[in-house]
């Protein structure tokens, strides 16, 4: 349960992007996007008391640049074959795409190492400025301190710790943002039990990391 959250009207208020990148493994190169997932939640009073619950989710195969094509330790990692994204749009369309879904702020991004969605996020983030532009929560940082002494902080790990079914697509986008999802829900129940966390603010102190990209303040006209 997440009752003591409600009484937080930033937490009220904003929607939490689940989201997950399957990318490349360029040589010399950052990895490039071959799948996006994405779960938005946000707290919702129900018969049963508040809950986190989703309020949409967005997926979509990408096609790679040339320089950082599918290759057999992707396919062996994700499932995604070349052949999967051949004719797919590219990573700005598809970035674009979903930020302009996304007309509802206060928003707050969500993911497991979130300096990898981040890194994804600043080099794309002309096409996507809603997503580059908000502050990030790490899970991995939550359940360090949520869950305490476990041998590493791997989503698999963390999700076999709390109960949660590991999903049958793991490495794949949508299947590893649902189960981060489901993660946050029960790291906030633990946070909120054992912890005392009640507030969006508490959780940017333990486990925020800044907006991926901060536009260039604006130039005094004189």
């Amino acid at each position: 349960m997440v009752d003591r959250y409600a009484t937080d009207p930033a937490m009220r208020a904003t929607t939490f992007v689940v989201l997950d990148f399957e990318g490349t493994t360029p040589t010399g190169a950052p990895a490039e996007p071959i799948e996006v997932g994405a779960v938005l939640l946000q707290l919702h009073d129900g018969p049963e008391g508040w809950r986190l619950g989703e309020t949409g989710r967005f997926e979509a195969l990408i096609r790679p640049p040339a320089h950082a094509p599918v290759t057999a330790l992707d396919t062996r990692q994700t499932g995604i074959t070349p052949a999967m994204v051949t004719g797919r749009p590219g990573a700005a369309a598809v970035l674009s795409q979903f930020d302009a879904t996304l007309t509802a702020p206060p928003y707050v991004t969500v993911a497991h190492h979130a300096a990898t969605e981040a890194g994804i996020l600043r080099r794309y983030a002309t096409a996507c400025p809603t997503l580059a532009t908000v502050p990030m929560l790490d899970t991995i940082r939550l359940a360090r301190h949520a869950c305490p002494g476990l041998p590493n902080y791997q989503l698999d790990t963390v999700l076999t710790h709390l109960g949660i079914p590991v999903p049958a697509g793991r490495h794949r986008a949508l299947p590893d943002a649902t189960a981060t999802a489901t993660a946050l829900r029960h790291l906030l129940t633990a946070g909120s039990t054992r912890l005392a966390w009640s507030r969006l603010s508490h959780l940017h102190a333990i486990a925020g990391a800044a907006p991926p990209h901060q536009p260039d303040a604006q130039q005094p006209l004189f």
